[in-house]
């Protein structure tokens, strides 16, 4: 049941013009404004992927290997230290010590980043094939996933 008003009070539908025509638009709505045509009807969606990106791991032999697309990287880490054998390989492919990280990387160069990307995995199956010698751990040894 509507209020009866009083001569003296505005009416509501006064109180509600002059309150839009002096208050923002709703966050949403600019948000919206900013929005593509796309986006709004949800045809196009963004998806981060995680930096670094794990491409693989053997977790017999303790090794893993990662991109960083932030730092333009190759990365190699490993559980505990390696031996001398697989630290000279990892220097000989041009790798290098980060402490602060724990990790091996390489840089990853737009001119030869697809070439990098080719000798890091080549090089992470070959170290994972020393220290699986090294452990005496046979090649069928292997977890499938």
């Amino acid at each position: 049941m509507p209020r009866k008003r009083t001569p003296d009070q505005p009416s509501s539908e006064a109180e509600s013009a002059s309150a839009t025509a002096t208050a923002e638009p709703a966050p949403a709505e600019s948000h919206e404004q900013k929005q593509s045509f796309a986006e709004r009807v949800g045809q196009r969606q963004r998806v981060y992927a995680p930096d670094p990106f794990g491409i693989a791991t053997d977790n017999l032999a303790g090794v893993r290997l990662f991109e960083s697309k932030r730092d333009r990287q190759m990365a190699i880490k490993f559980d505990e230290k390696p031996s001398q054998a697989v630290i000279d390989k990892l220097k000989e492919e041009g790798y290098r010590w980060h402490s602060e990280d724990k990790i091996w990387a390489h840089p990853v160069w737009p001119v030869s980043a697809m070439a990098t990307r080719i000798k890091a995995e080549r090089l992470y199956q070959d170290v994972c094939q020393m220290i699986r010698q090294e452990k005496g751990i046979a090649a069928g040894q292997e977890i499938p996933f």
